[in-house]
């Protein structure tokens, strides 16, 4: 594609690098075809390749960023499926990054749509005002249909109930059962500590059963997803700096082997580290010290091996590829893999490169296309008629279990049980 940027402007390294994606593509189109949004709505601006030509112009103007083109890029889900399909390398994902933090900073939201952004901002990356927030939404749910679409959403889609607060989200160290065999750094996450802190438990037991130590740090916050995909640099930037200055004062003083992550989402961004960090002197060195450590838990497991104790029952599950798993770390096959060798039937989801519609706070943002994804993924996994769904992130998890009564797992979660773990509240309830 052909550009044109001042001198003035390419001095900017984001904008560079902007430049640089930008001329990677060639128009041809092969990302239109997994584009969620571009399914449901047919629009030529609600694709990758429609979103790009708007990101150019944006930023060639050196203007505001004006209400029809940020409409188009809140749309996008970041689910990177056009990352998989494209043939000339485009690097989606941080250029529709650059064009939100330059909406944020140059455009002007209506007064409602700021003060939504930063409710979500401030409260999501914050457990206990989370956990504040939803038991104030229900209180609210019963006068859900007198409030405003936006609104409503939110009210709605606080779960029924939330789980007990569990001791494994507390920073501390939990030794490896017998030999050692690897020293590993454990993000516990902010939304999931709240809506599912089971899933840290089964990821702890089932590291430590195979030999690994692992490591929960008390300076260890929010990985900085949230905020970024809002478009809040500064935010953004200080969670991700926070992270790195623990992870490497450890790494430092006792080592790490790996630096698990259980929520694909937060894998995507923290795996990001050092390029968000690249043009800073201080930080870049440890940022990209990191990043290279980041696992997701089943690379770790998968590593460590199930070993041979209590196969788990010969159950149908349909496993959903988050797309920031099979999209944004690439990775293919190895969960699906793992469930096989614990026991369990595996079932591919038709249409399993198409978005769920999670997104993050997409779904409290743009409730409509997000229900509408859900309930395409949701006829999809229920026409395999499995016995439960097995997914790699929190914020897929919530959201499909809000559209359906199949139980939805963690895919630790069952690995666990399958390795002498205890059965999984969720088949617990349902039994009953």
């Amino acid at each position: 594609m052909r550009t044109d940027f001042s001198l003035a402007q390419l001095a900017d390294p984001d904008t560079a690098e902007a430049e640089r994606i930008l001329r990677a593509c060639v128009h041809c189109g092969f990302c239109i075809a997994t584009c969620p949004t571009y399914l449901l709505l047919g629009d030529e601006a609600d694709s990758p390749r429609g979103r790009i030509h708007l990101i150019k112009e944006m930023l060639e103007s050196g203007q505001a960023a004006a209400p029809e083109t940020w409409r188009h890029i809140d749309r996008c889900l970041s689910c990177l499926g056009c990352m998989t399909t494209c043939p000339s390398g485009v690097h989606y994902m941080h250029l529709v990054d650059h064009a939100r933090r330059y909406i944020e900073a140059t455009g002007r939201r209506p007064w409602p749509e700021r003060a939504l952004r930063a409710m979500l901002a401030a409260v999501l990356p914050r457990p206990p005002l989370f956990r504040l927030a939803i038991l104030m939404a229900r209180i609210v749910r019963p006068l859900a249909g007198l409030l405003p679409g936006r609104l409503k959403a939110l009210a709605l889609s606080a779960p029924d109930r939330l789980p007990r607060r569990l001791g494994s989200d507390r920073p501390g160290i939990s030794p490896a059962t017998g030999a050692r065999r690897l020293r590993v750094g454990l993000l516990t996450g902010c939304v999931q500590t709240v809506l599912r802190p089971q899933i840290n438990e089964a990821t702890i037991r089932l590291l430590t059963r195979r030999g690994a130590e692992v490591v929960i740090l008390p300076e260890v916050g929010c990985c900085g997803a949230l905020t970024h995909h809002l478009g809040q640099e500064q935010a953004a930037l200080a969670s991700v700096r926070a992270n790195v200055a623990a992870w490497a004062r450890e790494i430092e003083a006792r080592g790490l082997d790996a630096i698990v992550i259980n929520a694909s989402g937060c894998g995507v961004m923290v795996k990001d580290y050092g390029f968000l960090l690249r043009h800073d002197p201080l930080w870049a060195g440890p940022a990209a010290k990191v990043a290279t450590l980041v696992r997701d838990v089943c690379e770790v497991v998968a590593e460590l091996g199930l070993g041979s104790e209590g196969l788990g029952p010969d159950l149908r599950v349909a496993y959903h590829a988050a797309c920031s798993l099979q999209h944004g770390q690439k990775i293919l096959g190895g969960p699906e893999a793992l469930l096989r060798q614990a026991g369990f039937t595996v079932m591919a989801i038709p249409e399993g490169h198409i978005c769920c519609g999670s997104a993050g706070s997409y779904s409290l943002l743009q409730p409509d296309l997000s229900i509408q994804l859900r309930q395409r993924k949701v006829t999809a996994i229920e026409s395999l008629r499995p016995a439960m769904i097995a997914t790699g992130n929190i914020g897929c998890l919530a959201h499909i279990a809000a559209g359906t009564d199949v139980p939805v797992l963690h895919t630790v979660e069952l690995l666990d049980w399958a390795s002498g773990g205890p059965q999984p509240i969720e088949i617990e309830r349902q039994s009953h």
